[in-house]
């Protein structure tokens, strides 16, 4: 298993990835931006504010770690915990609160699942909640740009139950004989909802699978954000070069439940939840940067009041918003909208005027 860092945040300098100070503190910030807001969000669900949340709580560093070796160009096909790789692309966070709220804010009009983000600005492909899908469409856009030669890379998103998926089996079978550009990432979590890794699979791990398809397996320690980095660096520039496709299995492991509708303490041992949670893998990077005398106790607090406030403000403004307009039931379904569904509009526009002007004209 590939590991830079030590548990303790300790590191062999040979093995760092070719990354600035400025730059491993900006990870550090995303990482610490995605669990605040999963922290904040959860909260909001329970209080009936949003209607659906995963959080990735615990798998920061491979979500983060692979989002960044990803360039702007390539385009990513997310699972469900993978929102902070399109942060870090730019998007703006009131949108991705206005998303989860599903108000006027959000590009979707409220019509996804929260947590279903998308941004075809920012090359990120929606989530679909069929497990596996993305893999194969994962793969299809790859092939798509080896054909058009546009020189970009693919990164395809799964979680370990995905693989016991058929698209798992088809997209790796293809993507090995056409060498596509893609990266092929498991977020191995050890849980599939409350299916166990080992009743997943009888294999030792997800990267063993990938020399039967004919492409490399590379395992790494999930919780080790320069150690996914430089994996997934290596991968996508191997990709680039038309050297094909690599599976990564990133380690690691789903601290909450698979969403905010899950208990996961019916089905897991708490006393192994506590041993991966000692795994921290914002501890971990952060005594790294402490240690390296990139980030002071001082700064650390610093950043943490800045991302809190950030999310706080972006809440805000998200549920200050107003739903999204009546009208958007009838756009972006056809290019050129039928006559049918032209009158359905019609009439429900009049509909709603006629209720706006009555308003208040029958007092109780």
């Amino acid at each position: 298993m590939l590991q830079i860092l030590s548990p303790s945040g300790d590191v062999d300098s040979a093995g760092l990835p070719d990354l600035s100070s400025e730059r491993m503190v900006e990870l550090y910030r995303s990482m610490l931006t995605v669990r605040t807001m999963d922290t904040r969000m959860l909260a909001l669900q329970r209080q009936g504010r949003i209607g659906f949340y995963g959080t990735c709580k615990g798998q920061e560093a491979a979500t983060v770690g692979s989002g960044a070796a990803m360039t702007a160009d390539d385009w990513v096909f997310p699972a469900l915990r993978e929102g902070a790789v399109l942060l870090m692309r730019g998007y703006p966070l009131e949108k991705v609160m206005g998303q989860l709220v599903g108000c006027s804010l959000d590009p979707t009009h409220g019509r996804q699942m929260p947590c279903h983000f998308s941004s075809r600005e920012h090359n990120f492909v929606t989530l679909s909640s069929v497990i596996g899908t993305q893999i194969s469409q994962a793969m299809g856009a790859a092939w798509a740009s080896k054909i058009k030669g546009d020189g970009n890379a693919v990164i395809g998103y799964m979680g370990d139950g995905a693989t016991s998926s058929t698209d798992f089996h088809c997209a790796l079978t293809f993507a090995a004989v056409h060498k596509v550009p893609c990266v092929f990432f498991c977020q191995n979590n050890q849980w599939a909802i409350s299916v166990p890794f080992e009743k997943q699979t009888a294999s030792d791990g997800i990267a063993g699978k990938a020399p039967a398809y004919g492409l490399p397996g590379v395992q790494v320690d999930g919780n080790d954000v320069l150690a996914v980095y430089a994996a997934t660096k290596e991968a996508a520039e191997r990709a680039r070069n038309g050297d094909g496709p690599t599976l990564i299995e990133a380690v690691t492991f789903r601290l909450e439940g698979h969403s905010s509708s899950d208990d996961p303490t019916r089905y897991r041992d708490e006393a192994v939840v506590a041993e991966w949670r000692a795994r921290d893998p914002i501890a971990r990077f952060r005594n790294f940067l402490e240690l390296e005398g990139l980030v002071t106790e001082a700064l650390d607090c610093d950043i943490q009041d800045e991302v809190k406030a950030s999310v706080d403000a972006a809440i805000v403004v998200a549920e200050k918003a107003p739903p999204p307009e009546i009208d958007t039931l009838f756009t972006d379904v056809y290019a050129q909208v039928p006559h049918l569904l032209k009158e359905q509009r019609d009439d429900l526009l009049a509909h709603e005027h006629s209720d706006r002007e009555n308003e208040g004209a029958f007092p109780l």
